[in-house]
C-alpha cells in the first residue's frame, strides 16, 4: 500500500508507541498494558491506513473537469468568487471524513496562475460559511483560457494544509497537488456555463470521478 509522505512520521511514532508498549507489557505481564498495547496496534492500522495514497485511473479530456478529492458532494451552488475568477463561478464542494482518501489530485490540465493561503478559523467543513471562515489554500488554474479554482479548506480536526503548488506550475489532470490531514473540505470552483455531471449526496473518487464538463 502506497502512503503519503507526510504520513510517514505519524505512522513512525505511531508504530513506536505500540511496539514499545507491547514490549513493555510483556515485561511486566499485565494484562492492562496487553490491552492498551492492542489499542494502539489499532491506531497504528488506522494512520497507515488513514494517509494511503492509491493510485486513479479514469476518463480524462480538456474539457473534464476531475475529482480533486475523495468524500460526499454536500452543496452545488453559483456564487460569487472574487480571489481568482473575480466573477460569478459554480461551485462544487466536497467534504472529505477521517475514513476518506485525503490526498488530492488537480480536476483539469493547465497552468497554476495562483496559489493563496488564508488563515482562519477550524468549523464544521461541511457548513456553508467554512469557505470563507475557515483556514484554507487556493489554487487557480488557466486551462486553456478558462479558470479552475480548486480550494483546500481545514476542518474542525484537520490542522493542517498541505500544497505542492507553486505559480508557473505546470498542473496535469490527476496529479497530487496536496492534501489535508484528518477531516476536511475541497471546493472546486468552475464556470458558470460548465456542464455539471454530479449531485449533491453523491461520492466522488479523486482522480476518477468527472465533475463537470467546461464550456
Amino acid at each position: 500500500m502506497n502512503v503519503a509522505r507526510e504520513g510517514i512520521p505519524f505512522i513512525l511514532i505511531a508504530t513506536a508507541l505500540a511496539v514499545g508498549t507491547f514490549g513493555l507489557a510483556l515485561m511486566r505481564r499485565s494484562w492492562p498494558l496487553w490491552l492498551l498495547a492492542f489499542l494502539l496496534t489499532i491506531i497504528a492500522l488506522w494512520v497507515a491506513w488513514f494517509f494511503r495514497d492509491p493510485e486513479r485511473m479514469g476518463e480524462r479530456g480538456e474539457r473534464l473537469v476531475i475529482a480533486p478529492a475523495d468524500g460526499r458532494i454536500v452543496m452545488i451552488a453559483d456564487v460569487d468568487e472574487p480571489s481568482f475568477v473575480h466573477g460569478k463561478a459554480t461551485r462544487i464542494s466536497i467534504f472529505m471524513n477521517i475514513f476518506n482518501v485525503h490526498v488530492n489530485r488537480y480536476p483539469v490540465n493547465g497552468t497554476v496562475r495562483y496559489v493563496h493561503y488564508n488563515p482562519g478559523k477550524f468549523i464544521n467543513a461541511a457548513a456553508d460559511k467554512a469557505s470563507l471562515d475557515n483556514e484554507q489554500m487556493s489554487v487557480g488554474l488557466d486551462s486553456g483560457g478558462r479558470l479552475v479554482l480548486v480550494r483546500q479548506i481545514a476542518g474542525a480536526i484537520a490542522r493542517r494544509i498541505v500544497t505542492y503548488s507553486k505559480e508557473g506550475d505546470t498542473a496535469r489532470q490527476g496529479e497530487r497537488f496536496g492534501l489535508i490531514r484528518f477531516g476536511s473540505r475541497v471546493d472546486v470552483f468552475v464556470p458558470t456555463n460548465s456542464k455539471v455531471r454530479v449531485k449533491v449526496g453523491e461520492k466522488p473518487v479523486a482522480g476518477t470521478t468527472v465533475l463537470a464538463e467546461l464550456p
